[in-house]
C-alpha cells in the first residue's frame, strides 16, 4: 500500500474514495437531518431555522476559505479538506453522545453542517490541482461513485436506525469519513514531486481534453473581494443567479418530495426508491464525462444540464401518476448528472489560476443560497396554494435559470472570439 502511495498509482480510484466517503457523510447529515432532530425533541420550525442558518454560515465562510487557500502558502486544498474531514469526525462522535442539551445539539449540527458544505467546492478544486501536476484522475467517474456511495449508504443507515438509537447516524458518518481522512492524508504526489501550495503553478494544463486555466501573468493578484471578484467576471455572476434559479426547483423537490407525491398515490416507500434511482443512475454520464468533454465543449454541456433541470420539473408538475414521478427523476442522468462535472469544469476554465478555488466555492454557494430560498418561499406556496403551484412557480423559476444561463454562457464565448 504504501509503495502504490509513493508512486502515485491509482489516482482516480483513491479520488473516488474521497468522494464517496464525503457523501456517506453527507447523506447522514442531510437525508437524516430531519429524523435526528425530531428524535431528539426539536420542532419542523426548529428544524427549519437550523438548516436556514447553517446554510447561510456556509454560504459566507465558502468565499472566506477559498481566499485563503487561492494564496500562495502551506494553506493547500487537501490540507483544509483533511482539517475540515477530521472537525467533523470529532463533532459527531460529540453529538452521539449528546442527547438531552437541545442548544448544545443545535450548536453541533449546525457546525458540522455548515463545515460539510464549506468544504465540497474543496474538494472538487483538489481534482483540478492535481490534474495540474500531471496526475490522471477522471473527475467524473470518481464523482459519480461519490453518488454511488450517498445511493448504497443511505439504506443501510435507514435499515440501521430501525433497530438501534438514531446516534447510529453520526457513529457511522464517523466511521465512513475515518476511512475518507485516511486517503485524503495519503493522497499525496509521488516522490520527487512538491506537495502544490496554494495559489497554484505558472503555466497550462490539461484535464479531460480541455484546457482548464491559464497561471496568471507575473503581477496578477487574486480577486479576493467579492465585489472585485463580481467586476472582475461579470458572466460568470450571471451564470451563478442561473444557478441559483434552477436549483431553487432542484431543492423545492428534494424537500417537498413526500407533498408533491401524496396526491399522486404515493408513499415514503416510493420516496426511497425515487431518489436511490436518481442517484444511481447519475454514475453513467459522471463517469463518461471525460469522455464527452472531448467532442462537447463543457459549457455546451452545462447549458444541456440547465434544460434537463427545466424538463424534470416541468414532468412532476405535469404527471398524474407515480409513474410520472419515475419519469421525471429519470431526468437526473442530464440534469444534476451533468451539472456537477460540468459546472466545476467550467468554473476551472474561465476562472484566473489565483481565483481557481473561489470560483467552485461561488458555485457552491450559489446552490446552498438555492437551498435557504427553496425552504424559506415553497414551504409557504405549497401551504397557500398546494403542491401544483408550487411545481408551476419552480418549472418557471428553472426556465428562467436556462435563459440566463445561455446568456452568460454564450456571451462568455462570445468575448474570447
Amino acid at each position: 500500500m504504501e509503495h502504490i502511495i509513493k508512486k502515485g498509482k491509482y489516482w482516480t480510484a483513491r479520488y473516488a474514495v474521497i468522494n464517496a466517503t464525503y457523501f456517506m457523510g453527507f447523506c447522514g447529515v442531510h437525508a437524516y437531518a430531519s429524523i435526528f432532530m425530531l428524535e431528539r425533541g426539536f420542532t419542523n420550525s426548529q428544524i427549519g431555522i437550523l438548516l436556514a442558518l447553517a446554510n447561510v454560515l456556509s454560504v459566507v465562510i465558502q468565499p472566506v476559505l477559498a481566499g485563503l487557500i487561492d494564496k500562495p502558502g502551506k494553506l493547500t486544498n487537501r490540507r483544509t479538506a483533511s482539517f475540515c474531514t477530521a472537525l467533523i469526525i470529532a463533532l459527531s462522535l460529540a453529538l452521539a453522545f449528546v442527547r438531552q442539551e437541545k442548544i448544545a445539539i443545535f450548536l453541533i449540527f449546525t457546525l458540522i453542517y455548515m463545515i460539510q458544505m464549506a468544504y465540497q467546492p474543496i474538494i472538487i478544486a483538489m481534482n483540478f490541482e492535481y490534474a495540474e501536476r500531471g496526475c490522471p484522475i477522471n473527475f467524473g467517474l470518481a464523482r459519480g461513485l461519490g453518488s454511488v456511495g450517498f445511493a448504497a449508504y443511505s439504506p443501510i443507515l435507514g435499515n440501521l436506525l430501525e433497530q438501534r438509537d438514531v446516534s447510529v447516524i453520526h457513529i457511522g458518518d464517523a466511521l465512513v469519513l475515518t476511512v475518507g481522512l485516511l486517503f485524503l492524508l495519503t493522497f499525496r504526489l509521488p516522490e520527487g514531486e512538491k506537495e502544490p501550495e496554494s495559489g497554484g503553478a505558472k503555466g497550462e494544463y490539461e484535464s479531460g481534453g480541455e484546457k482548464k486555466g491559464t497561471a496568471p501573468e507575473e503581477g496578477s493578484v487574486a480577486h479576493n473581494n467579492f465585489f472585485a471578484f463580481a467586476k472582475y467576471y461579470p458572466r460568470f455572476m450571471l451564470f451563478l443567479l442561473a444557478t441559483i434559479l434552477v436549483f431553487f426547483a432542484h431543492n423545492m423537490i428534494n424537500d417537498y418530495l413526500i407533498q408533491i407525491i401524496t396526491p399522486l398515490g404515493g408513499t415514503e416507500k416510493h420516496i426511497g426508491y425515487a431518489t436511490s434511482m436518481a442517484a444511481l443512475i447519475e454514475l453513467p454520464t459522471m463517469a463518461f464525462f471525460l469522455r464527452m468533454t472531448k467532442k462537447i465543449p463543457s459549457e455546451r454541456l452545462l447549458l444541456l444540464s440547465t434544460v434537463f433541470f427545466t424538463v424534470k420539473v416541468l414532468l412532476l408538475f405535469l404527471a398524474d401518476g407515480i409513474g410520472g414521478v419515475f419519469v421525471s427523476q429519470f431526468c437526473q442522468i442530464a440534469a444534476y448528472a451533468l451539472f456537477i462535472p460540468a459546472s466545476a469544469y467550467y468554473a476551472s476554465k474561465v476562472m484566473e489560476r489565483l481565483d481557481q478555488v473561489k470560483g467552485q466555492a461561488y458555485v457552491n454557494c450559489a446552490i446552498t443560497l438555492s437551498g435557504v430560498f427553496s425552504g424559506l418561499i415553497c414551504g409557504r406556496i405549497l401551504d397557500m396554494a398546494g403542491p401544483k403551484m408550487m411545481l408551476a412557480c419552480g418549472t418557471a423559476a428553472s426556465f428562467l435559470g436556462t435563459v440566463l444561463a445561455a446568456l452568460a454562457i454564450n456571451a462568455k464565448k462570445a468575448e474570447k472570439k
